[in-house]
């Protein structure tokens, strides 16, 4: 049976369940033909080896404590700290204590490059 994703305007709970850790239970709560969202579990003993993702990434710390492995560098998330991953970026997650992530991919052609600013200000130093 597949797993039903939230609809436009419905609310989606986010915290786990008590088995959702020892049983890895990543899920896809909803997913359009621009992006995808996932509640993702991340038990301290099972790191995600390094991947990649076709679209740009968020990874939004809401539980526990991460180690996002990216660009050269080791990033500790805690939680209400988030990570943007351009499109394509070599990455591991592995969890210093046990964690709950949100995920969004935003599904479409890959960027290359850093971020484009527009608006006011965009280019300038300050």
């Amino acid at each position: 049976m597949a797993l039903q994703h939230a609809a436009s305007g419905e609310r989606i709970a986010l915290q786990r369940g008590e088995d959702d850790i020892a049983n890895f239970t990543s899920i896809a709560l909803a997913k359009t033909e621009h992006m995808e969202l996932i509640r993702l579990i991340v038990p301290k003993d099972k790191p995600m080896p390094e991947h990649r993702v076709e679209g740009e990434v968020t990874l939004l710390c809401l539980e526990g404590e991460i180690i996002v492995d990216a660009h050269g560098n080791s990033v500790v998330l805690r939680p209400n700290e988030m990570m943007y991953l351009i499109g394509g970026e070599p990455h591991g997650i592995r969890a210093n204590e046990d964690a709950v992530v949100l995920m969004t991919i935003l599904l479409g052609p890959v960027r290359t490059g850093g971020p484009t600013h527009t608006g006011a200000g965009a280019g300038q130093d300050k």
